[in-house]
């Protein structure tokens, strides 16, 4: 049973509340490193891919929160399967977001339609058979020609759709059901809007950077693993 629904793009600070939601007690919290370590729950998300009807249980099963892409673009449809449940859109200046998510796509998928993963790399493999989903994904927030790999469109282009995003989040929610949240902003706000406490003496988990990203696609593609939680895609 979802109690909080991650709305946000990927590259909005999605591993830190991934982090920050489990350390509240709102875990475990899907995204998609969830899919990448466990390849088998990339079936529960292909019938999306062509328009078909989702089992939130079913794809949800196990978790009490969920950040990121794939979950996070149906933010819509679990709201209305989860009417109690708590949205959480995370947001960042939406230039720097751009600059992110061309170096994440750069760094994988693209790289994925230019040469073969290496056998070893098995999450890689599980992100090429959610290829589908990505795609249709892809071409329903930035345009229907463009598919996962390619890439974002321009730059104005991509600002536009992201600043879409944000306004048809905020218009499709009532505001006590809502929290528009930017990981800088810390604890306090998210433990508000969630009624909880705030840990004590504990910092706002930053999990990624554009460098540890970088890395993180790297080791990825060589080895398949990820050694700590700062190789969450962010």
């Amino acid at each position: 049973m979802l109690t909080v629904i991650g709305a946000g793009f990927p590259r909005t600070g999605t591993s830190s509340m991934k982090a920050a939601l489990e350390r509240l007690g709102f875990g475990p919290c899907h995204h998609m490193v969830d899919i990448m370590t466990n390849p088998a729950r990339v079936d529960r998300w292909l019938p999306l891919a062509g328009g078909g009807d989702a089992d939130w249980e079913h794809v949800f099963e196990g978790f009490r929160s969920t950040q990121d892409w794939p979950a996070s673009f149906w933010w819509r449809e679990q709201a209305r399967a989860y009417p109690e449940a708590k949205v959480v859109l995370t947001v960042r200046d939406p230039r720097d977001w751009y600059i992110s998510m061309q170096t994440l796509i750069a760094g994988g998928p693209a790289r994925m339609s230019a040469e073969e993963p290496p056998e070893e790399a098995v999450m890689l493999h599980g992100m090429l058979r959610l290829r589908p989903v990505l795609d249709h994904i892809t071409a329903a927030v930035f345009g229907s020609a463009r598919v996962f790999r390619e890439g974002l469109p321009d730059e104005e282009a991509a600002v536009a759709a992201f600043e879409r995003h944000v306004a048809q989040v905020r218009e499709g929610l009532p505001p006590e059901r809502l929290l528009v949240f930017d990981v800088r902003e810390g604890w306090e706000p998210l433990c508000r809007f969630l009624e909880v406490d705030v840990p004590e003496g504990e910092r706002f988990p930053h999990l990624n950077d554009a460098a540890s990203l970088r890395a993180t696609l790297d080791r990825l593609w060589g080895k398949g693993t990820f050694d700590s939680p700062s190789f969450l895609p962010e």
